[in-house]
């Protein structure tokens, strides 16, 4: 008899956003299945080992990954949260081939491979989709071309896929600033001040916490937000609608 209980497949799961991003759908009742590139320690939900960036490519690892989350979620799939990203950070003169490569197999390419392979079983159960976008998509930094340019791909993805696959899917996205995570805090770890800055750059005064962002991701998804789709759901501290003027240090 197949579980009844609702599914939901995540992406990235093993960082912090996707942590925390398993552990609401998890608590919410869901059936959890995650996928990440990077081992994990034993959780209290599935994790797939695989790296997503490797769907561009089509090939027999692809098609076994595949059939492993048809296996695990029994041919039943309500929600699918596409989070894995990477963030290749670099002046302009010194981005690769390779670089565009695996930023946009990750952070664009695998979310329409998943979409569309599973698009049946999302379609049976009158499932959702939530990308998880940045600010990054509608502003954003020097160095950080590739980053911006798949997340604002994801947009206009987003947008395509809500319209198209309507009325039975729904997808939105939901566009993050700075969150509290191990990869943040990494980036920070020569300059504690520069992640006050940061964090005071925001108009609440602070960055987010993962578990914001997925407590946004689970609403998308849920009954609640029934009438939602196409929607870009900012999750930035307000942060994304500030005029800064460096002159005074004040937001006007």
């Amino acid at each position: 008899m197949r579980n009844t209980m609702p599914t939901v497949l995540v992406t990235g799961a093993a960082g912090g956003i996707g942590k925390a991003i398993c552990q609401v759908f998890l608590e919410k009742g869901y059936r959890v299945i995650g996928v990440d590139c990077r081992k994990t320690a034993k959780l209290p939900y599935e994790v797939l080992h695989f790296d997503i960036s490797r769907l561009s490519h089509a090939d027999a690892t692809c098609e076994s990954f595949c059939r492993r989350v048809e296996e695990f979620t029994e041919g039943h799939l309500d929600v699918l949260v596409n989070n894995a990203a990477v963030q290749i950070v670099k002046p302009i003169r010194e981005i690769s081939a390779e670089d565009w490569d695996v930023t946009l197999a990750t952070n664009l390419l695998a979310p329409f491979w998943l979409v569309q392979r599973f698009l049946p079983i999302l379609r049976a159960a009158k499932g959702s989709v939530v990308n998880i976008a940045s600010i990054h998509a509608t502003v954003t930094k020097p160095e950080f071309a590739l980053y911006a340019t798949s997340k604002g791909a994801l947009v206009a993805l987003t947008r395509s896929l809500a319209i198209e696959l309507a009325p039975d899917i729904r997808v939105n996205a939901i566009i993050s600033a700075a969150t509290d995570t191990p990869m943040l805090r990494a980036g920070f770890k020569e300059n504690a001040d520069g992640l006050q800055v940061l964090a005071d750059y925001h108009p609440l005064g602070r960055v987010a916490q993962p578990e914001e962002v997925a407590q946004v991701a689970l609403f998308l998804a849920s009954s609640q937000a029934s009438f939602i789709t196409g929607a870009m759901m900012n999750v930035d501290g307000g942060v994304g609608a500030c005029l800064h003027d460096p002159g005074n240090n004040q937001f006007t």
